[in-house]
């Protein structure tokens, strides 16, 4: 492989900051497919010295783009360029969907499929009194067999007879229309908080990493709300998209 520094040039008489320069250049080589997933690189004392920059400039350009999820600090290993972030629109549609539209291969573990009493956040999504009985899904989402989410669905019981099999191979709200409960709109919040100890376990993060969360209740034709989930996302490898319009 060409060395990086033949690949990217810093301009010191340019206004862009000297970290962005370099993060920018490097980011774009990284979209490009020019430095694969796996790819490790030099040390940032090393790399610092190579493109003339100072330590505490070359690790800002470094941590940009750790931030973005396009690098990965790995004790023992060092940096690494890893698996692109997965982007999702912000649009009714489930993970499972919006991970095989993208070819990323989703697969799922099913965790656990509970008839539980309602807690408050759920029964008020719900429209149910606390403690009635909802059936409460816990499932871990793959991507390309690299655990990307935690999904907590809940429904109301007599909604649609769930078929274990179905919820292993394929998406909640596909096996939801097939049993023909109609999903009209949602409401969604998205967000951000640490990683649990077991919540880091099962994503594979360190303990306190940072994860998107989403809530979204989901609602049929008549206004009646059908199910609410609490999901959390890693956020080295996820992210939510978009588009606004100005008026």
């Amino acid at each position: 492989m060409e060395p990086l520094t033949k690949k990217i040039t810093i301009d010191r008489s340019s206004p862009v900051p000297l970290y962005f320069q370099f993060a920018q250049q490097l980011q774009n080589l990284i979209e490009a497919g020019e430095l694969p997933p796996g790819t490790k690189l030099s040390n940032e004392i090393v790399m610092a010295d190579e493109f003339g920059l100072s330590r505490p400039t070359m690790r800002q350009a470094m941590q940009h783009l750790v931030n973005k999820g396009l690098l990965a600090r790995k004790r023992g290993v060092g940096t690494q360029v890893v698996t692109n972030r997965i982007r999702r629109q912000v649009e009714f549609t489930s993970l499972y969907e919006d991970l095989e539209r993208d070819g990323r291969r989703p697969t799922t573990q099913v965790l656990t499929v509970e008839t539980a009493p309602a807690e408050a956040a759920v029964a008020t999504a719900l429209g149910l009194e606390e403690g009635q009985p909802v059936v409460s899904i816990e499932r871990l989402r793959l991507a390309d067999d690299q655990p990307i989410a935690l999904l907590h669905n809940y429904l109301p019981e007599g909604v649609i007879e769930l078929d274990l099999e179905a919820l292993a191979e394929g998406g909640l709200y596909q096996q939801m229309r097939r049993s023909g409960a109609a999903l009209s709109t949602a409401e969604q919040t998205i967000g951000a908080r640490r990683a649990t100890a077991a919540e880091a376990r099962l994503l594979d993060e360190a303990r306190g990493a940072t994860l998107l969360t989403m809530t979204r209740t989901a609602f049929d034709g008549s206004g009646k709300p059908v199910e609410y989930g609490s999901h959390v996302y890693r956020a080295s490898r996820y992210s939510f998209e978009m588009t606004v319009a100005a008026h």
